[in-house]
């Protein structure tokens, strides 16, 4: 790791000159400008200084940066074909992100898997076909369409189900991860 170059990005992060970022250490400038440049190197105990100073941790400091995946393509899904159900998982290990999406296509005449109660929410956009959305205390489900979304709490156990004759497809999220 290049110490130098991550200390004076750091620095310059926070908008701090070599003359500030002195003072907040009580460094000198000279000394924070050599180890800039690699021509010095810290011991421990300045090193912690510096970071504290520059508003963040050791381990911070040091943590490598990593390209976090952010566009996902249809060979990134990984596909769960169930019975009644084909779901489609297509942000990879959503489950540690706030929101998990997934495609769900659901066969003529089924239904997909009973969602337990859960906090949080879920919002679901019907890609094409026709579907029911059912809550267990609710008599009457709700009738969707192709262009039609629901936005519902999770507190009390749901599932979608397909009356039609062919299949439906539903862009699910929910947040947090449940499916």
């Amino acid at each position: 790791m290049d110490i130098g170059k991550r200390i004076r990005q750091l620095r310059t992060q926070n908008g701090l000159t070599l003359e500030e970022l002195a003072s907040r250490t009580e460094l000198t400038k000279g000394f924070l400008s050599q180890l800039e440049r690699n021509l010095a190197s810290p011991s421990i105990q300045t090193l912690e200084d510096i970071t504290e100073a520059l508003g963040t941790t050791m381990a911070k400091f040091f943590a490598e940066d990593t390209d976090e995946q952010i566009v996902f393509t249809p060979e990134d899904a990984f596909i769960d074909e169930r019975e009644n159900e084909i779901v489609h998982w297509i942000v990879p290990s959503a489950q540690k992100n706030r929101m998990e999406p997934i495609l769900v296509e659901i066969k003529p005449g089924s239904s997909t898997s009973v969602i337990d109660p859960h906090d949080g929410e879920e919002f679901g956009y019907v890609l094409s076909g026709r579907i029911f959305l059912n809550r267990e205390n609710s008599k009457k489900g709700y009738a969707l369409k192709k262009g039609d979304n629901f936005c519902i709490s999770g507190k009390e156990a749901h599932w979608l189900e397909n009356k039609g004759n062919q299949t439906a497809a539903v862009l699910w999220i929910s947040t947090p991860p449940i499916f």
